[in-house]
């Protein structure tokens, strides 16, 4: 089982393959190259062991931060 964290693009760097990302207030230098692009800042994506996974809604990664934070899912 592989655990991954949601974050938000701040900025695409050139070439398009790695983009910094903000993970729960922290930006780090993320891999985009295993989806598809072209990204843009404001867009959310799964992360894991440095590498994008797959791009999810606004609503779905801050249910997968409640989770983290609170360590149950929301209803609603």
């Amino acid at each position: 089982m592989c655990l991954g964290i949601p974050g938000r693009i701040v900025e695409v760097l050139e070439g398009g393959d790695v983009a910094m990302v903000d993970v729960a207030g922290v930006v780090r230098e993320i891999n985009l190259g295993i989806l598809d692009g072209p990204f843009e800042p404001g867009e959310h994506i799964l992360i894991h062991s440095g590498f994008a996974l797959e791009r999810m809604s606004a609503e779905q990664a801050q249910e997968a931060l409640n989770v983290f934070r609170d360590g149950s899912m929301t209803s609603g």
